[in-house]
């Protein structure tokens, strides 16, 4: 177990199930207090605050729209409130969804963006006025960004943003040594990477892994801990691909 972010401070996008589900329990296992935000399943939140109080750390959940700039300063202020500090941000929060270009309304390319992208953003904006002094700023991704699937054009573009706007926040926060890193993880099982594809399909990215399966969410959370404790400290702008080897 990794003690380097014993008594830290995480805030997690998107963290009531899935991926960031994963991620608030395992840095709560490895001793840090942990903000559980939330878009709309209070339950779901709730369930999770409920699991990592039972580990002996603290933990709220926060209702927020990452997608509004009020509701993400909201997420930091209720944060510094109940904890007096923020150490370490994983921006995980995101949609999805694969059509060709011809049939992308315009509503869904601004919502997409207004989530993945905006809010992204936004969130770094407030960790860059607000989190401690050799923090951790962590991002999300997708190895989808260098694959070229047909379907992917809104999805990727919102990734590939995602990443540029994690390198140029490595050299800007530098001087505070604040480390900005994205994981970019292959296929993994969670609802969101299930929704609107068949068996078939899924079985198909699967193979795609050198592995021959889909990842875990706790692979992920697991680097997702690493990068946030000491032992990544030396670790800043780079691109995470935890994808089994996918191609």
């Amino acid at each position: 177990m990794m003690t380097s972010i014993a008594g830290k401070v995480a805030i997690i996008t998107g963290a009531s199930r899935g991926i960031g589900r994963a991620i608030a329990l395992k840095l709560a296992g490895n001793g840090a207090s942990v903000v559980v935000n939330y878009a709309g399943n209070a339950g779901k939140a709730q369930e999770v605050v409920a699991e990592i109080e039972k580990l002996g750390v603290e933990a709220i959940a926060i209702q927020a729209d990452i997608s509004k700039v009020p509701d993400i300063q909201r997420l930091f202020e209720q944060t510094l409130e109940r904890f007096g500090k923020v150490d370490i941000l994983v921006n995980n929060a995101g949609i999805a969804f694969y059509k060709p270009i011809t049939q992308v309304t315009e509503e869904e390319f601004d919502k997409i963006f207004a989530i993945n992208v905006k809010g992204t953003y936004f969130t770094c904006q407030q960790a860059a006025q607000h989190i401690a002094e050799g923090g951790r700023i962590i991002n999300f991704s997708s190895s989808t960004t260098v694959m070229m699937l047909p379907t992917y054009s809104a999805y990727v573009a919102t990734k590939g943003a995602v990443e540029q706007i994690t390198r140029v926040l490595a050299k800007e926060l530098g001087a505070k040594a604040i480390a900005v890193n994205v994981i970019s993880p292959g296929p993994t099982d969670t609802e969101l990477f299930r929704e609107g594809k068949t068996p078939e399909q899924i079985d198909r990215l699967a193979q795609m892994a050198a592995f021959g399966k889909l990842g875990d969410v706790q692979e992920i959370a697991d680097v997702v801990a690493f990068l946030a404790s000491d032992e990544a400290r030396w670790i800043t702008g780079q691109n995470i691909r935890v994808n089994g080897g996918i191609a």
